[in-house]
């Protein structure tokens, strides 16, 4: 299989395009002096940097990262396959490029098949790229698995968290999740909120199935519960015993609209 090299979707719209902006912007947002913790998984949210940064960077912040992640997210265009995955080749940000972990790809391939070899689901799709700035900060010489994931079948999402935590257990050494996801779109910020409290209350118990059932039957349009169904599935397997609730905001904190806002929740399992 030959490399891929995907460039940057979303460079100039949801954080800057040059580079000294970008890791001067990156830093604003990064706590100093923080204590951090070596973390099975998290949730960070993907917005545009001015909107939901200042929530991703306090959990990266108190993250001691490992060298290698996999970072799931959900599929906004509806391009390629609903289970995606790349396994080589790079990422690039205006900060240079990011290696995916190859040889953890293959184990993940193995352990659940259904991910299929795809570029498209990833090439338009800005909720992955939109972390890979704060992990070459924090971490330059990370690597990492890209997911993207456009199913919302339980059974599926239960499926790779176990595959997961199977193929994390047999490399023998720590791995961050990552699940990118931003909270309730577009009601005002009190009901928002609510629906909110609501998903991270089964969120602090590490109840994936839990989760599930909120989002739905709650009519919470949580854009990444499936990642984050499939991260704490695995967190959980792999025995997470605590979970946090790092920064909560809304993009109305920010944009002073709180009829239309949209939620962000970060999240430290360990």
């Amino acid at each position: 299989m030959a490399p891929t090299f995907r460039h940057p979707a979303v460079a100039g719209r949801f954080y800057p395009r040059d580079p000294q902006d970008l890791r001067a912007d990156v830093e604003s947002f990064l706590p100093p002096q923080q204590k951090t913790i070596a973390a099975l998984g998290c949730i960070v949210p993907h917005a545009g940097y001015i909107y939901s940064g200042h929530v991703a960077g306090a959990v990266y912040a108190r993250l001691d990262l490992p060298q290698r992640c996999i970072l799931m997210c959900p599929n906004h265009t509806g391009m390629g396959h609903p289970l995606s995955i790349m396994s080589q080749g790079a990422w690039e940000t205006p900060l240079g490029q990011v290696p995916i972990d190859s040889a953890l790809a293959a184990a993940l391939k193995q352990r659940f098949p259904l991910l299929a070899e795809d570029t498209e689901a990833h090439r338009a799709e800005h909720a992955a790229e939109v972390q890979l700035p704060f992990l070459q900060i924090r971490k330059p010489d990370c690597t990492f698995v890209p997911i993207a994931l456009g199913t919302s079948r339980y059974e599926i999402l239960d499926a790779l968290g176990n595959a997961i935590a199977e193929a994390v257990r047999a490399l023998g050494e720590r791995v961050l999740l990552i699940a990118s996801s931003d909270m309730n779109h577009y009601e005002n910020d009190v009901v928002t909120r609510q629906k909110d409290y609501k998903a991270i209350e089964r969120i602090l118990v590490r109840d994936a199935r839990g989760l599930f059932e909120v989002v739905m039957n709650e009519n919470i349009s949580m854009c990444g519960f499936g990642p984050t169904v499939a991260m704490l599935t695995a967190a959980r397997r792999l025995g997470a015993t605590g979970t946090e609730l790092i920064k909560y905001a809304t993009s109305g904190d920010v944009s002073g609209d709180r009829e239309r806002v949209v939620g962000y929740a970060g999240v430290i399992v360990r």
